[in-house]
């Protein structure tokens, strides 16, 4: 069986990961969407949150599971029964971030692979980070995110 999971703080959830992960679903038998707990990082939104966006966008597919989690990737694959890692790649540079990470995962568990997948050219630049600084300054963020975001952002939970 081929399960996956796909790592990231989704913070908040794009197109972009949604994309991502459509894509994703005809290449494994399940995937796991993998909310981060990062100490290192302040969240605009809780990681609870973030689960139950993925939650809700994916509500009627058996195959996508969100989760979260905490320390290394590597330890949560092992946690679900992940054989493959999935990564979002948008530019040259994330491939060259992307890789070191995947080199490490590989010398600490050669039996997990990583999988790139390109965005799509249309959501290239649609980066959470972008989209929570467009955010904090009041600006309209209904073309970066699915409509199940965007209500609980207008509704005053982030």
């Amino acid at each position: 069986m081929r399960v996956c999971l796909f790592p990231g703080t989704f913070d908040p959830v794009t197109f972009g990961h949604i994309d991502i992960v459509k894509r994703a679903m005809e290449l494994f038998d399940k995937l796991y969407i993998g909310v981060g707990v990062n100490a290192n990082k302040q969240p605009m939104f809780a990681a609870s949150q973030r689960r139950e966006w993925f939650g809700e966008i994916f509500r009627d597919n058996p195959k996508v599971e969100a989760i979260e989690y905490e320390g290394l990737t590597i330890d949560c694959c092992r946690r679900v029964g992940a054989n493959y890692i999935l990564r979002g790649i948008r530019y040259v540079s994330d491939f060259e971030y992307e890789k070191a990470i995947a080199d490490m995962n590989r010398s600490i568990e050669p039996k997990i692979e990583t999988v790139f997948l390109t965005c799509l050219p249309e959501y290239t630049s649609v980066a959470s980070t972008l989209v929570r600084d467009v955010l904090r300054y009041g600006g309209d963020i209904s073309r970066f995110v699915p409509d199940v975001v965007l209500r609980s952002v207008e509704a005053g939970r982030p």
